[in-house]
């Protein structure tokens, strides 16, 4: 298994990872590529370079995860120094990559076997990431409900058709608390989807729970939405079904407005 991880719009991110995914798949790796969206301040050429180069990726990879810069605008406090800023980008882009691997390598309460996360990542085109993390009493509750309630991730695991979440805490973590995590998310998933999850113990995090999710398996639609434009994309469920609305992509910095978005709670994340 590779992961692929890059900033693009610049020169080294953009040229590059294409180039290194095509060798991974065919090699015949299972490649992953999480890389981020530049800031919609960094300028619309540099977005549109990031544009151009995500596509060639994407062809290239099994499953690609963008994460939207302008996402953590939702998170960040107005005090945030703009180093700190691409710093928490950073973050987010290695805690799903930790998300992932630890699934696969750490012993835990669950073992996970990799054919298992194979069988749902492979060519399974563009996909999204939700974090959560708590250390409250009802810390389970919480840190599942932070991963699956952010922006999207709702309409999101709805519409998926497999799904591989991530419960990392300490020693301290009880069986229970993995119960109400799954609950949590199997309760917003589709009955049909493809479910893998995997429980790992690390002594790095006592007295706190971390969840992680990958969405995958999306219609082509969809994919395009997520990919041109996240804020556009949006299922609305009544009791006719579900329908999806789209936002052309030169309606992205128009809905990133910092005066017209939704503000989400803190630490919820989902890309």
């Amino acid at each position: 298994m590779v992961f692929i991880t890059a900033g693009m719009g610049g020169g080294t991110g953009s040229g590059a990872a294409p180039v290194v995914a095509q060798i991974a798949k065919e090699a015949g790796y299972l490649t992953v590529g999480v890389v981020t969206y530049p800031f919609s301040f960094e300028g619309r050429k540099r977005s549109l370079q990031a544009l151009e180069a995500i596509e060639k990726l994407q062809k290239n990879v099994d499953t690609l995860i963008v994460i939207h810069n302008d996402r953590l605008l939702d998170i960040a406090d107005e005090q945030t120094p703009l180093q700190n800023a691409f710093l928490l980008a950073d973050d987010v882009l290695c805690q799903g990559v930790q998300g992932i691997s630890d699934i696969i390598t750490i012993p835990g309460l669950v073992n996970v076997d990799f054919a298992d996360v194979k069988a749902i990542m492979k060519n399974s085109g563009t996909a999204m990431l939700g974090v959560g993390a708590s250390s409250s009493r009802n810390r389970a509750e919480e840190a599942a409900e932070q991963a699956t309630l952010a922006p999207l991730i709702g309409s999101s695991i709805q519409s998926a058709t497999g799904i591989v979440y991530n419960i990392t805490g300490g020693k301290d973590i009880t069986l229970q608390e993995v119960n109400i995590v799954s609950q949590v998310v199997t309760s917003l998933a589709d009955p049909s989807a493809n479910i893998i999850f995997g429980a790992v113990v690390d002594e790095r995090f006592n007295g706190e729970i971390h969840v992680t999710i990958i969405a995958t398996g999306f219609t082509q639609s969809f994919q395009n939405t997520l990919l041109n434009n996240p804020r556009g994309a949006k299922l609305v469920d009544n009791s006719k079904g579900t329908t999806e609305s789209t936002v052309s992509p030169d309606t992205l910095s128009s809905s990133n407005s910092p005066s017209t978005k939704p503000q989400p709670p803190a630490r919820n994340l989902f890309f």
